[in-house]
């Protein structure tokens, strides 16, 4: 199951060879969220794996970024004790530029005619993409 997450980066960690196969580089980000006149903020540690390990060498502590990730669980047994851990693969991160990637009402162009029959309603699909652009599409 792939999830994604928006926060500031606040701390970068050396890559590690854990074995002679597996390597991982981990990564903190913070986000906040209010509730009332409170504020919480977490930090969140997450690791990129593999040949994914120098996905985050561009970014900068304090850029906010958008991180796609899945959730892996593992189960691991020693000398009669059961432990389970809990790790959050991140496959890929996008810078977040401010407020211009944000889809303001303002973005969308206003409605044009379109020249159809009043008993027959088009179907207008809007797309913002990443960079900003809006598209329509009438069905």
């Amino acid at each position: 199951m792939n999830f994604e997450i928006e926060g500031k980066l606040t701390e970068k960690f050396d890559e590690q060879q854990v074995t002679e196969k597996f390597k991982k580089a981990e990564f903190v980000i913070e986000t906040s969220e209010t509730s009332g006149d409170r504020i919480f903020t977490e930090a969140i540690k997450m690791q990129l794996v593999q040949d994914k390990c120098d996905l985050i060498d561009p970014y900068n502590i304090g850029d906010t970024i958008k991180v796609h990730f899945n959730i892996k669980g593992r189960r691991y047994e020693k000398d009669d004790k059961v432990s389970y851990f809990t790790n959050l693969d991140a496959w890929r991160i996008e810078k977040i530029e401010g407020e211009t990637q944000q889809n303001n009402v303002s973005d969308i162009p206003p409605k044009t005619d379109t020249s159809v029959p009043s008993d027959d309603l088009p179907f207008i699909v809007t797309i913002l993409l990443a960079v900003g652009t809006v598209v329509q599409f009438m069905i």
